[in-house]
């Protein structure tokens, strides 16, 4: 009966962090260097920022609005370009066969 108890309030625990992170965010940032002899070589730049959609909205990050990918506009468009193509690659075997 303690071990179930334990489980419980751990999953508790966990929902409590998660739901504080995504309310109030997190950032985690780090630069990675390659260099040798004072020469860089390779130099990597890491943001994350762990936040609801509400929260980061309200920070003013709102990316996945503007991406035509994300958005559905460029992927749309690929599928009408995909369409046409099937549809005049269609035509073309039709008057083949006639």
């Amino acid at each position: 009966m303690a071990e179930q108890m334990m489980h419980a309030i751990q999953a508790t625990n966990l929902a409590d962090i998660l739901e504080r992170v995504l309310d109030k965010g997190i950032v985690i940032a780090g630069d990675i260097q390659i260099r040798i002899a004072d020469i860089d070589l390779l130099t990597i730049k890491i943001r994350l920022l762990i936040a609801s959609v509400d929260k980061a909205m309200e920070m003013g990050i709102n990316w996945w609005q503007q991406d035509p990918y994300l958005s559905g506009g460029k992927r749309m468009k690929a599928a009408e370009n995909e369409t046409e193509a099937l549809k005049k690659r269609i035509k073309r075997l039709e008057e083949r066969v006639t």
